[in-house]
C-alpha cells in the first residue's frame, strides 16, 4: 500500500499517499530563521552562495512543514497538534503560488556557478521538483481522492492510530480536537471528488464498493453501534490515555469528550462522504484505464514521466515488460528442473498456487508464525549487512500486520518510515487477511524488499543523513525507492540466500510480478485493456493466486503508472552497478557502490547515473 521534493511539492505530487507509497517520519531540527540576540549574525557577505542557499532550503522546509500539521506529526513534532492539513482548493492554490515564487528565486537570483557540487545538486532537485509540480497542476482533478488503496477516508484513522502520540493530557486533548475537526478535512476532499465527478473524472464503478466498505468499517463499534466493541478510533484513544498517569476523573472526562466528538463530528462527516460515494456509484462507468478521462493520453504520459523519471513511452515500457517476462519464465523453468517437477510452466504455477505446503492457515497461529518467521529472516540478513554496505540504519524495524479496518483493501505489504528521534521504529506491514495471498515461498523476498536491505535501509539511512538539506532526506522518487526495493530482493541471491529452490522461485515470482506490471499497466491505461484482460494476462503468466491478481489489477487501475517504477528502477540500478564493475575492474567495491546510491538521498534515475559516473571517474 504506498509515497520528498520540497515538502509541499512531494505531498501534492504523490496525492495523499501512502502508503505507499506514501511514504515518512522523523524529528528534525531546522536552522533558526533568526540568531539569538547574544550571538552575532553572520552576514550574507561572510557566507558562501552554497551556505546561503542551504539555509534557504532549511527555512522553506520548515515553512512547508508548518503548513502541514500531519507531516509535523510524522516528523515527531507536536506543533499544531490539534489540526489537520488544509485540503481546500484555496490552500492548494496558495501552495502553487509559493512554488512559483520558489522557482523564480532559484532560477533568477541564485548564482548556480558559485555553488559547490552538493549545493548544485540540491538546487537541481528543488528546481526539477517545482517544475514537475507546476506541470502537474493541470491534473489537479484527475487523481482519484477516494479509492481502495489510499485516501482521506482511510488516512484519517491510520494517522490517528499510528502518528498521533499521546504522551500527556495536552496530547489527549489535541486528539479530541482533531476528532472535532475531521469534518473540515473530509468535507473538503469530498467536495473535490464531487467536482471531479462533474468533469467526467471518476474511478470505475467497482472501486466504490471497496471504499464504501472501508467507510462502513470505520463507522462500526461504539458509539455508532450499541453494545459490542469500541470503534477502532475510540479504542486507540482509550488505550493511549489509559497508559498515562492521570486521575480517573480526567480520564473519564477525556473519554466522554472523545465520544461526543465521534457522535457529533466524525460520524456525520463519514455519513456525508458515504452518501456522495453512493450517488457517484450509481452513475459511474465501467471503463478502467485513464484513457477514458479528459485528455487521458496526456495525463498517462505525465504519470509515466513522474513514476519512472524517464522519457520512456508507454509502448517502450510495454515491450520491456514483455522481454523481462520471457527472461524470468526461462529462469523459472530452470528451477522446475532443479526440483524434478513433471509438467510445464503452467502446471508448475498451478502447483505453487494450490499446494497447501506453501501456505500457512488463515488463523491466529498461522498469522503469528508468519510474523515471527519474517522477523527472523530480517534479523539474519541484518547480521550480514556489513559484507555489502558501509553503513546501516540506526532506526529499529518492526514487522506488524495490517490493521483490521483496512486489511481487505490494502496491498499485501508496505513500509512506513521511522521517526529519526527513535520514538517510533520503521514498520514493515504484512497483510495477513487472507494467508492464501501470502505464500511462504515469497516470504523471504518480501522481507528483504520491505525490510533490509530494502525500504527500511534506504529510507532510514536517507532520514539519518547529516550532510544534505532536510528536503532531500525525505525525498520520494518512486523508481529510485521501489527500484531499490526490487534490487534488494535480488542482492541476497548473490550473497548466498534463497537456499531453498522454492524460495528462490518466490524471488523470481515477485520479479515476474514487477515485469508483468509493465505490461498490464500500459495495457490498461494506453492500449485500452479491460480489467478482465489484465487479470487474464496475470493469470496466464504468473503463479499468483486469483485473489492476489484481482487486487493488484484494481490497484493499477487507480494508481496509473505507479506500477512501472519498480522494474524500470531496478534495471537502471543493475545497469549502473555493472557499468561500474566493468570500468573499475579490481577497484570496484560493492559496498562503495551502495554508498553512492544511498548517501545522496532519493534522486531521479538520470541524477543517480550522473553520481555513479562521477564515482567511476573519481572514486568515493
Amino acid at each position: 500500500m504506498t509515497y520528498l521534493r520540497p515538502l509541499a511539492v512531494t505531498l501534492l505530487l504523490l496525492g495523499a499517499c501512502s502508503q505507499a507509497d506514501t511514504p515518512e517520519t522523523a524529528t528534525i531540527e531546522t536552522a533558526p530563521q533568526t540568531a539569538p540576540a547574544d550571538q552575532p549574525v553572520e552576514t550574507a557577505a561572510e557566507q558562501s552562495e552554497s551556505e546561503i542557499l542551504n539555509a534557504w532550503f532549511e527555512r522553506r522546509f520548515d515553512e512547508d512543514a508548518m503548513d502541514r500539521p500531519e507531516f509535523l506529526a510524522r516528523l515527531g513534532r507536536k506543533d499544531r497538534n490539534e489540526e489537520w492539513n488544509d485540503e481546500t482548493k484555496e490552500a492548494w492554490l496558495e501552495r502553487m503560488d509559493r512554488t512559483r515564487s520558489d522557482l523564480a528565486f532559484l532560477t533568477e537570483e541564485v548564482d548556480v556557478s558559485a555553488l559547490d557540487e552538493d549545493a548544485a545538486l540540491s538546487h537541481n532537485l528543488y528546481v526539477r521538483n517545482a517544475e514537475t509540480l507546476l506541470e502537474g497542476a493541470r491534473w489537479y482533478n484527475h487523481g482519484y481522492p477516494f479509492n481502495q488503496m489510499f485516501g482521506t477516508h482511510s488516512g484519517i484513522p491510520t494517522f490517528l492510530l499510528n502518528q498521533h502520540r499521546i504522551d500527556s493530557e495536552a496530547d489527549a486533548r489535541a486528539y479530541v480536537a482533531r476528532l472535532t475537526r475531521i469534518p473540515a478535512k473530509l468535507d473538503a476532499v469530498t467536495e473535490r471528488s464531487k467536482e471531479s465527478f462533474g468533469m467526467g473524472i471518476s474511478p470505475p464503478k467497482f472501486v466504490y464498493a471497496h471504499v464504501i466498505r472501508d467507510v462502513d468499517n470505520i463507522l462500526t463499534g461504539a458509539p455508532f453501534e450499541a453494545g459490542g466493541d469500541l470503534n477502532l478510533i475510540l479504542e486507540d484513544f482509550r488505550s493511549k490515555v489509559d497508559a498515562l498517569d492521570l486521575p480517573d476523573e480526567v480520564q473519564e472526562e477525556l473519554f466522554s469528550d472523545a465520544i461526543d466528538a465521534m457522535d457529533e463530528h466524525v460520524g456525520p462527516a463519514y455519513e456525508r462522504l458515504k452518501a456522495e460515494l453512493q450517488r457517484q456509484q450509481a452513475e459511474a462507468g465501467t471503463d478502467d484505464g485513464v484513457w477514458k478521462l479528459p485528455d487521458g493520453g496526456d495525463y498517462y504520459a505525465y504519470r509515466l514521466r513522474l513514476m519512472t523519471t524517464t522519457d520512456l513511452s508507454a509502448d517502450e515500457i510495454h515491450d520491456i515488460g514483455l522481454r523481462e517476462v520471457d527472461r524470468i519464465h526461462g529462469e523459472m523453468r530452470d528451477i522446475m528442473q532443479a526440483v524434478d517437477f513433471d509438467g510445464d510452466l503452467d502446471a508448475f504455477f498451478e502447483f505453487m498456487r494450490t499446494d497447501p505446503q506453501f501456505y500457512y492457515p488463515t488463523t491466529d497461529e498461522g498469522k503469528d508464525r508468519y510474523l515471527r518467521e519474517a522477523t527472523a529472516l530480517i534479523d539474519t540478513m541484518d547480521e550480514r549487512l556489513d559484507e555489502v554496505f558501509l553503513r546501516r540504519p540506526e532506526a529499529a524495524l518492526e514487522v506488524r500486520p495490517v490493521e483490521a479496518f483496512r486489511e481487505r483493501s490494502a496491498g499485501k505489504a508496505f513500509y512506513n518510515a521511522p521517526a529519526a528521534d527513535g520514538s517510533r521504529p520503521g514498520y514493515y506491514y504484512a497483510n495477513l487477511y487472507d494467508m492464501n495471498s501470502m505464500p511462504i515461498y515469497q516470504m523471504e523476498a518480501l522481507a528483504y524488499h520491505e525490510g533490509v536491505p530494502g525500504h527500511h535501509m534506504q529510507i532510514a539511512i536517507s532520514q539519518e543523513l547529516d550532510n544534505v538539506p532536510t528536503f532531500r532526506k525525505y525525498g520520494r522518487y518512486t523508481p529510485y525507492s521501489e527500484g531499490w526495493g526490487l534490487y534488494s530482493e535480488y542482492l541476497p541471491k548473490e550473497m548466498g540466500f534463497y537456499e531453498d529452490p522454492y524460495s528462490d522461485f518466490g524471488r523470481l515470482a515477485m520479479e515476474l510480478w514487477r515485469a508483468a506490471r509493465l505490461v498490464v499497466d500500459t495495457g490498461l491505461h494506453h492500449k485500452k485493456w479491460t480489467r478482465e484482460d489484465a487479470i487474464d494476462y496475470l493469470k496466464e503468466n504468473t503463479p499468483n493466486p486469483e485473489g492476489d491478481i484481482i487486487k493488484a489489477i484494481e490497484r493499477y487501475i487507480v494508481m496509473p503508472g505507479q506500477a512501472t517504477a519498480y522494474m524500470i528502477g531496478k534495471l537502471k540500478i543493475l545497469e549502473l552497478r555493472e557499468k561500474a564493475r566493468s570500468e573499475m575492474a579490481d577497484d570496484f567495491d560493492i559496498r562503495e557502490f551502495h554508498d553512492v546510491v544511498l548517501t545522496s538521498g532519493p534522486v531521479p534515475l538520470d541524477v543517480l547515473e550522473q553520481r555513479v559516473d562521477a564515482y567511476i571517474e573519481n572514486g568515493l
